[in-house]
């Protein structure tokens, strides 16, 4: 690759790049990676390392990967596809779809006895749960509290094997959700995942098909996204690694979950668009190089321009801002140092302050099995990175961070 003044990378930078992603591996705490970086028309890809900790089959451009969260920014485009076609419109009241969650209470202290409540002030609007402000959501640091406790209790999120997305069908779990009140009042604070699967829900009952159904046919199959789906058939599945969670004392190797038998090797009976999806890194590269293409695809519209710039602006009111910057400083020795962005536009992380080597306006995710991909409008690049090294140790977080500094400083401007 040649450094083509202000249309890619130097060569110097990837080699870094590359440099410092193999330290990574090499130190035996990442079995293998991907990464892809774009700018302009310029792609460069790494693989490195292999599937399992104990060696085999080496890492390779195709390997599919658990998403987790990096599932929210490409999940919300079902939805915006419906407030495009003004089948949804972002101030509805969801109570004609979701009418589980009529009527709420709310607790009065977020921290308080579920039993303590008042009358919800309004109803949940589309706008609510697109913007992770309809009054539920997973608070990381209020594990103790009753309705953290609730959450796990009721089946809403985790199984006995501590997996955390949702295992009953959508239904049930509505049901399910809908017998717990609010932590917030509707469109009150930033709260974090539940309201983007409520969304997958919501965008099923408004469509009559499957969550995934519709974002085959809506997003992924006219991006040629052929390797992300909400689990892996049998063909592929070879191309699927291990999920490893490090045991935090020993640094030594769990699987969490297998590829063949585990739990992306069967459709799920809940399809979460708050972390279900499996994907590859071309897959991923296809979803945000259209967004920074303001919704084309080559020739072909996927979303309006308008449902672009919403999706990827900070939404957040500049009280949810301070909340939700001060939530990712009090967390920040939980996250591993990830989430530090400021705003939150849909389903995705907005860059509101320039905190490290990325600028504002960056947007995009990070994933709690060692994935990231964000898109950067001002430089026109793209950065992927999928590991399947899970966040019980800092380690691919680290290697997150090294990415990012790295990437950035490959510019050659």
């Amino acid at each position: 690759m040649t450094g083509k003044g202000n249309s890619g990378f130097s060569e110097a930078g990837l080699r870094r790049l590359r440099d410092v992603l193999a330290r990574h591996v090499e130190t035996g705490k990442i079995p293998g990676l991907v990464a892809l970086v774009s700018r302009g028309e310029e792609t460069h890809v790494e693989a490195i390392g292999t599937m399992r900790p104990d060696g085999g089959a080496p890492m390779r451009r195709d390997t599919i990967f658990r998403m987790a969260s990096t599932t929210k920014p490409v999940a919300v485009a079902a939805a915006m596809v419906l407030l495009d076609e003004c089948r949804l419109r972002l101030d509805d009241p969801i109570d004609r779809w979701l009418p589980e969650l009529a009527d709420r209470r709310v607790l009065k202290r977020a921290d308080g006895p579920l039993d303590d409540t008042v009358p919800a002030r309004r109803p949940i609007t589309v706008r609510d749960l697109l913007t992770s402000t309809f009054g539920l959501g997973l608070d990381m640091t209020a594990k103790d509290s009753p309705m953290m406790g609730a959450l796990f209790e009721q089946g809403v999120y985790g199984q006995e094997d501590g997996w955390l997305l949702p295992a009953p069908e959508p239904d049930e779990w509505m049901r399910r959700l809908g017998a717990l009140p609010l932590m917030h009042q509707p469109g009150e604070r930033w709260l974090y995942n539940v309201s983007d699967d409520v969304l997958g829900v919501l965008v099923a009952r408004v469509t009559g098909q499957s969550f995934e159904d519709f974002l085959r046919a809506r997003i992924f199959d006219p991006l040629g996204m052929e390797d992300t789906g909400f689990h892996v058939p049998a063909d592929k599945i070879d191309r699927l690694p291990p999920l490893c969670a490090p045991d935090p004392q020993t640094g030594e190797f769990i699987v969490a979950d297998e590829a063949e038998g585990g739990h992306h090797s069967r459709p799920p009976a809940f399809q979460s668009g708050g972390g279900g999806l499996d994907s590859t890194v071309d897959d991923y590269h296809a979803y945000f190089r259209m967004l920074l293409h303001h919704g084309m695809h080559g020739n072909q519209r996927i979303l309006s321009r308008p449902a672009v710039e919403l999706m990827t602006t900070n939404r957040l009111t500049p009280e949810q801002l301070a909340a939700r910057e001060a939530l990712a400083r009090n967390l920040v020795h939980l996250s591993l140092g990830l989430g530090q962005h400021g705003g939150w536009g849909f389903g995705m992380a907005v860059r509101t302050y320039r905190g490290d080597y990325a600028p504002v306006g960056q947007f995009g995710w990070d994933g709690g099995a060692g994935t990231t991909t964000y898109a950067d409008p001002d430089n026109q690049l793209i950065g992927i990175l999928l590991t399947q090294t899970g966040m019980s140790t800092p380690d691919s977080a680290r290697a997150i961070h090294d990415f990012w500094t790295t990437l950035y400083q490959a510019i050659d401007d």
